[in-house]
């Protein structure tokens, strides 16, 4: 009887996926100790401090979902759909750092947050050459020139926010960077393969995400300009736009790949 009881509780331990150890393994791992860190010093009207908190675990439980969910889709999707956890995953670990500078020096963290975005960004555009790639219409020049288009603009803002750059020179250099990723998305290459080969559901999503690169990261540039370029706006009031905006632009983004994925796979497998 105990042999039993023991081979079904063996069983059931290495029946758990590896996927799932490593997710539960992370979660623990990265949490601990800088909750530990932070919650002894967090001040209850820190509202600042408490963004960074509640932001950070909302990207970790992002990050399980979207894992989570590549077992609900078929295999053309899972790379976008595990991309979309990096950035969800990149974004948390960033962001427990991010919330222990504030609450230790009350300072903008401005080094672990271009990290972040050098990290992160380029996977955003990338998953447009992803979801092009689903359906068979997606090109190495989409790739590259999306890459290229993230890098002009987010470089040149570290360069003159971190006082390596004339701050004008900075923003002009990076705007054009902008630009030239939505002239991509929505008039390019990648732009016209959408509109031609894709499903309602794939073409609701492209479409949506197009839409965030254009309305969600204008946050970016008026709040450069803002804080760094007029000073008007506070530190406080800055980091805390740029949290917002980070967590609506990068689960959003994730949630409509996942659309996209689930509402494909099921036509598939019907």
């Amino acid at each position: 009887m105990m042999n039993s009881i023991d081979n079904k509780t063996n069983f059931s331990f290495r029946s758990i996926s590896l996927k799932t150890k490593i997710i539960w393994t992370a979660f623990i791992m990265f949490i601990m100790p800088t909750s530990a860190y932070a919650a002894d010093m967090l001040a209850p009207d820190d509202f600042v401090g408490i963004s960074f908190w509640l932001i950070s675990m909302a990207l970790m439980a992002s990050t399980v979902f979207f894992l989570w969910e590549t077992q609900s889709v078929t295999a053309k999707w899972k790379t976008s759909l595990v991309v979309s956890a990096l950035v969800t995953f990149i974004a948390a670990v960033h962001y427990f750092y991010m919330r222990d500078v504030w609450v230790a020096t009350q300072t903008s963290p401005t080094v672990y947050r271009y990290i972040d975005w050098l990290l992160t960004v380029p996977l955003l555009m990338i998953e447009f050459y992803l979801i092009l790639r689903a359906i068979g219409v997606a090109s190495a020049g989409i790739f590259w020139r999306l890459l290229i288009g993230t890098l002009v603009m987010l470089v040149p803002g570290y360069l003159a926010e971190a006082g390596y750059m004339n701050i004008t020179v900075g923003f002009v250099i990076g705007m054009l960077g902008w630009f030239y990723i939505l002239w991509e998305i929505f008039k390019g290459e990648a732009g016209k393969a959408a509109e031609a080969n894709a499903s309602p559901a794939v073409k609701y999503a492209y479409n949506a995400m197009r839409w965030i690169v254009t309305v969600g990261w204008a946050i970016y540039p008026i709040g450069y300009v803002a804080g760094y370029m007029l000073s008007v706006a506070s530190p406080e009031a800055l980091n805390i736009v740029y949290n917002l905006a980070d967590l609506v632009n990068k689960v959003a983004f994730g949630l409509l790949i996942w659309y996209a994925a689930t509402s494909e796979s099921q036509k598939d497998t019907a």
